[in-house]
């Protein structure tokens, strides 16, 4: 509770770093912020020329069927990825200033939130132009299926950014994991495609039930199953509690380390 409590008095700082992260990420670039709607853009132009013309996948508008999966993984991907470095990044600030460790993953996986929020409203755009439509009552469970994204991308940010202090190889390895990780997320084919005497252990990534949902939503207009969602939900609690225990252990040396 003393670190939650902290956390909000250096809410300034985390609202700082987020806004220094969003006016960095396209700085000297002449469309500048433009290109977080320009990116999801190409990438649909790209993934509807291979798949629709190229490489048939048997799936209608698999274009869109892959889409509406990608940008979520994407999100997921980039907050572990970037988020495992943001302590070592940020070594001089750690060293020199006191203040909530937890700020730093917490401000990079934020960052990645609201990038993914401003990339979602082309998703959804595109899901009305595709003559798809969406369901208004399954849009209502579209915020649950973020926070539970975004728990599960803090939880594993705060262990591997500790972790990484302490052992430099994790930011390699987390680059190898997440593409693994991808393959074994249906991100790409729908969870039927699974063989039936595997979908237990499946079920075991935490990303599985949450790509699904996000799918159930976007591409077929449902409202998720509720097991599916408390399943994504409760397995993201878990790994977010994980994480800050993890890290609240590891955190009180890095001073030393850096």
């Amino acid at each position: 509770m003393k670190t939650i409590r902290e956390l909000y008095d250096y809410r300034t700082m985390i609202s700082s770093l987020i806004k220094r992260e969003l006016r960095g990420r396209y700085k000297g670039s002449v469309l500048g912020f433009a290109w977080t709607f320009i990116n999801p853009l190409l990438q649909l132009l790209v993934y509807t020329l291979v798949f629709s013309t190229i490489m048939r996948a048997g799936i209608e508008d698999y274009y869109l069927f892959l889409f509406v999966a990608l940008m979520p993984w994407i999100f997921f991907a980039n907050s572990v990825a970037g988020g495992t470095s943001c302590i070592t990044g940020q070594k001089e600030m750690v060293s020199k200033i006191y203040f909530p460790r937890e700020v730093l993953p917490l401000s990079y996986v934020t960052y990645e939130l609201v990038n993914f929020l401003l990339t979602l409203l082309v998703v959804i755009a595109v899901v009305i132009v595709s003559g798809k439509g969406l369901n208004p009552l399954a849009l209502l469970c579209l915020p649950v299926v973020i926070i539970a994204e975004y728990l599960l991308a803090l939880g594993l940010t705060f262990i591997t950014s500790s972790v990484m202090v302490y052992f430099r190889d994790m930011a390699n390895i987390m680059g190898i994991i997440t593409m693994a990780w991808q393959f074994l997320t249906p991100v790409m084919y729908s969870v039927d495609m699974v063989p039936e005497e595997l979908r237990g252990i499946f079920y075991l990534n935490p990303m599985t039930p949450i790509i699904i949902a996000y799918r159930d939503i976007l591409y077929f207009g449902q409202v998720p199953e509720l097991r599916n969602l408390l399943h994504g939900f409760f397995l993201s609690l878990a790994l977010i509690v994980i994480g800050w225990f993890t890290f609240g252990k590891l955190k009180k040396h890095f001073a030393e380390e850096l």
